[in-house]
């Protein structure tokens, strides 16, 4: 019996999920999160909640429209036009709703991380504490920088994975008092490459504070990585309050948030990678570009060519 594996219950690999259960493939989707979702996230701090990974999305595929279209008629995404008069899909009442939408009847099995991986004349074996899952198929959607850790550095698909790069990205997560416009423009060498009035949203919780995420910008990024979150929140909170126009005694929350591998800067071209016998999948947002579309495209893809091929 066919069995697939996916690792990683992000966009790429819930996409791939969805084509192949819609087929009637068994799968199961394995991830170390307590969310689905990845990068498309929500974090919530009591009244407050801010999209602290991808803020929106806009669709260019036919079939990726059709999808926020479907998830906006049922009420798990809306439509949203920011400062600059651009319109975009956002999730509702946060972005996560729109990986957990995709997931509904999905086996996902969170809080699973596999280890690593390895394949005898059974099959794949995924490795997780003293368990092992086997499968007939896996399709891994991690960030590339953690795969040679699943399968081995020797592996040779990891050789073919050389040139694609992923930056980091810190993210400040804060809440204003009152209401506060945006009112400086962004700035090629501004350490924050992009804010978000995430209070702005459609169906956002209504209170006294305006709730608001900035995105350092690569160079920023870079260079505070690994210094703790505490302080990273104390060196982006400056910037924003200047950018808003508010003083320091008007912020009422400030978290940051680490990402170690929160943009594409060189993809790979093309949507995958597998291994001859077509049993072992490679794929994501750094196989095609940064956006959410991407990693839909990879896993999709994916999906695709695993069922006229193989099953």
């Amino acid at each position: 019996m066919t069995r697939v594996a996916i690792i990683g219950a992000g966009i790429s690999g819930l996409a791939c999920a969805r084509q192949l259960v819609k087929a009637g493939v068994s799968v199961v989707v394995f991830d170390k999160g307590r969310g689905i979702g990845g990068r498309v996230a929500t974090r919530r701090a009591g009244d407050l909640q801010f999209d602290h990974g991808a803020p929106f999305v806009r669709a260019q595929r036919d079939d990726f429209s059709a999808l926020l279209t479907s998830l906006t008629g049922g009420g798990s995404a809306a439509s949203w036009t920011d400062d600059k008069r651009v319109t975009w899909t956002v999730g509702s009442p946060g972005m996560s709703a729109i990986p957990k939408a995709m997931g509904v009847g999905l086996d996902v099995r969170l809080g699973t991380q596999i280890l690593k991986v390895t394949a005898d004349q059974f099959g794949w074996h995924l490795h997780y504490g003293e368990t092992q899952y086997v499968a007939t198929h896996i399709v891994v959607t991690v960030p590339k920088p953690q795969i040679a850790g699943l399968l081995d550095y020797a592996h040779p698909l990891v050789a073919q994975l050389g040139d694609v790069k992923m930056e980091p990205g810190l993210t400040l997560m804060a809440a204003v008092s009152g209401s506060a416009p945006l009112i400086a423009k962004n700035l090629s060498d501004d350490p924050l490459a992009l804010i978000t009035c995430d209070s702005s949203k459609p169906s956002r919780p209504l209170n006294e504070s305006s709730s608001w995420v900035a995105q350092a910008g690569t160079e920023f990024s870079v260079t505070h990585l690994e210094k703790n979150l505490p302080d990273i929140a104390a060196l982006m909170l400056p910037l924003l309050c200047k950018r808003l126009d508010v003083t320091l005694s008007r912020i009422t929350h400030a978290v940051a948030h680490r990402w170690r591998y929160s943009r594409v800067s060189k993809a790979l071209g093309q949507p995958f990678v597998s291994t001859p016998d077509r049993t072992l999948y490679l794929g994501g947002d750094w196989c095609v570009g940064p956006d959410i579309e991407d990693a839909w495209t990879s896993g999709i893809a994916i999906a695709q060519d695993l069922l006229e091929r193989e099953l």
